[in-house]
């Protein structure tokens, strides 16, 4: 699923988390704040969440050829407002819009491979999507290292490449037909989950936000050595595709709670040393490994507990992880703005791994959560 693997690149890990990327080019260009920083991106955090419940209808009514087109457009649309951003306003609608594209893309890539990919397969292959974040979090560090003042260019091609990324996943996938999904699955079963997922997502938005900021101003890093940092980021973030394999292997609990420490280690680590090149890339490899596996082990508790709406369930869980990126974003943005952006990291870690009880106390190792139905490795992991 390369094409997939594509849209969440470009949705994600470009027109989503690109703004914390570029967040001191931001600041430079429009006086921006700590504070104004976390608002913004908070701002597209929820617009995300918008967007996602969109796609979670769409999805659950055999719409997700709709879907996916309203993450590429989005993501285009908002990239391109934030290359012509003239303003702090103009920055910030270019950042909600940009941002919520990524939004409808989960429901609408997991309905994509449930549909186009063989069951036996689709454990992994969601997971490789899934992973897709670190490859768009290397691509971004690559254009900061190569030319690190040209944020408008660079935004601009973000918008072509969620146009030609989204025709391309269009035209390989199958779409199910009406009789195939279920709208109307009842979601209550997912308590659990959705408390861990606001609660990582929390911890988890300072680096998504404030990562960058803390390496050149508390650390002091050049923007050259901050790029290829970046691409630490971005290359972990790939073996988050693992994390289907992981959660049959482990279970989810303990998939979940090894992700969250590893997480929750790694914001530690680059609040401590953030001037250290090696204490930040091996700080910044944990925290991509565990945020992408974390992701991957939320699409796999959704379909463990609600086999029957996998899409849906990954559209909720994602909404969670999103609704607790937007308000640790601007939890940690005020701590940062009173106190220090390291004091920060480690309230950001503290978040996360108050996630980690939420997982489920015993589960089967096909990521079945106690008592619901059991599934196959295909529902499991998807």
């Amino acid at each position: 699923m390369l094409p997939g693997l594509t849209v969440i690149a470009v949705t994600y890990g470009l027109a989503r988390y690109g703004y914390g990327l570029y967040l001191p080019q931001f600041r430079s260009a429009f006086g921006i704040g700590p504070g104004t920083a976390g608002v913004l991106a908070a701002a597209g955090y929820l617009a995300y969440c918008l967007a996602a419940a969109t796609g979670q209808r769409l999805a659950g009514r055999a719409h997700g050829r709709a879907a996916l087109w309203l993450a590429g457009g989005t993501a285009a649309l908002g990239s391109l407002v934030v290359a012509l951003a003239w303003s702090v306003p103009s920055l910030a609608l270019g950042v909600l819009v940009a941002g919520s594209g990524a939004g409808a893309a989960t429901p609408a890539l997991v309905a994509a491979v449930t549909a186009t990919v063989r069951p036996d397969a689709q454990p992994r292959a969601q997971a490789l999507v899934n992973s897709g974040t670190g490859a768009g979090v290397v691509v971004g560090g690559l254009l900061v290292l190569a030319v690190p003042g040209a944020w408008r260019p660079a935004w601009a091609g973000f918008a072509v490449v969620a146009v030609l990324a989204t025709a391309w996943a269009d035209r390989v996938s199958r779409w199910p037909a009406a009789a195939e999904v279920r709208p109307h699955a009842p979601l209550h079963g997912l308590v659990r989950p959705l408390v861990a997922a606001v609660l990582a997502g929390a911890g988890c938005a300072g680096v998504w936000t404030f990562g960058r900021d803390l390496m050149t101003v508390d650390g002091g890093l050049p923007d050259s050595t901050t790029g290829l940092l970046w691409c630490v980021l971005g290359v972990a973030g790939l073996l988050g595709g693992l994390s289907g394999d992981l959660v049959q292997r482990a279970g989810l609990r303990n998939a979940w709670a090894g992700a969250a420490v590893v997480t929750a280690a790694a914001s530690l680590l680059l609040a401590a040393l953030p001037s250290s090149v090696l204490a930040v890339a091996a700080g910044l490899a944990g925290f991509g490994a565990g945020f992408v596996a974390l992701s991957g082990i939320l699409i796999a508790w959704g379909a463990a507990r609600l086999p029957d709406a996998a899409a849906q369930a990954a559209a909720v869980l994602f909404i969670a992880l999103t609704v607790g990126q937007a308000a640790g974003a601007v939890l940690l943005g005020v701590v940062a703005g009173a106190t220090s952006t390291p004091v920060a990291f480690v309230v950001a870690a503290g978040l996360v791994l108050a996630a980690v009880p939420a997982a489920e106390r015993a589960t089967s190792r096909s990521g079945a959560a106690p008592g619901s139905r059991r599934t196959s490795p295909a529902q499991a992991g998807s």
